[in-house]
């Protein structure tokens, strides 16, 4: 990684992903969570606030050490016990079926072989266990999704690797999930190229 990405990006999505707006998701997304829950793509925390009392111990997967480190108040104040345990989603150090849940927001944009964390995640979680999820991707109006192509190159640069025009349903489907529910909308405020959202719940095979 980068200067930049070590040292200063985690900064800005600590300030940029913590909105009114990403905070309603959030809530949104963790509601139901319960048990054991890995996350990748962890951050600096910002979904900690909203962990039902279900939760038992999040696994934290999270490549950035800038990152756990602004989110040392948060682990404090967190009622469930928060575990570091990986830098990377592509490779989880779990083992088979150990988990009850996971969590992914805003996180498979920036994974080099998403398709490969979907597989980690299925790997990871009990059979019947669910994924919730958050991600922004490809829309499927023609003018953004151009749009999309030709701002994606820096949009990798500045934000370390995050792609615009991902297929969120197809990666978790390539991965071996089951959508359960899916809703797909434009974040309000945003510009449409960024702001186009899949929110919902995939589950791993029951066996």
């Amino acid at each position: 990684m980068s200067w930049y990405s070590d040292n200063v990006l985690p900064r800005c999505i600590n300030l940029m992903m913590n909105t009114a707006q990403t905070r309603t998701i959030r809530r949104r997304v963790c509601a139901g969570l319960q048990g054991e829950v890995v996350e990748i793509g962890f951050g600096t925390g910002l979904n900690l606030p909203y962990m039902p009392e279900s939760v038992s111990r999040l696994y934290a997967v999270e490549p950035a050490q800038l990152s756990v480190r602004l989110a040392s108040d948060r682990i404090a104040a967190s009622a469930a016990a928060v575990e570091v345990i990986g830098l990377d989603g592509q490779r989880i150090p779990l083992p088979d079926h150990s988990v009850d849940m996971a969590l992914c927001t805003w996180t498979l944009c920036t994974i080099p072989d998403a398709v490969a964390a979907v597989r980690e995640v299925g790997r990871v979680l009990k059979p019947g266990g669910a994924l919730h999820f958050v991600e922004h991707g490809c829309s499927p109006d023609a003018p953004v999704r151009r749009w999309q192509e030709r701002l994606n190159g820096v949009q990798n640069r500045l934000a370390g690797g995050c792609n615009l025009n991902r297929d969120i349903r197809g990666l978790l489907e390539s991965g071996g999930l089951r959508i359960q529910t899916i809703d797909n909308f434009y974040a309000k405020g945003e510009p449409k190229p960024f702001g186009y959202l899949y929110e919902g719940v995939a589950t791993a095979h029951a066996g």
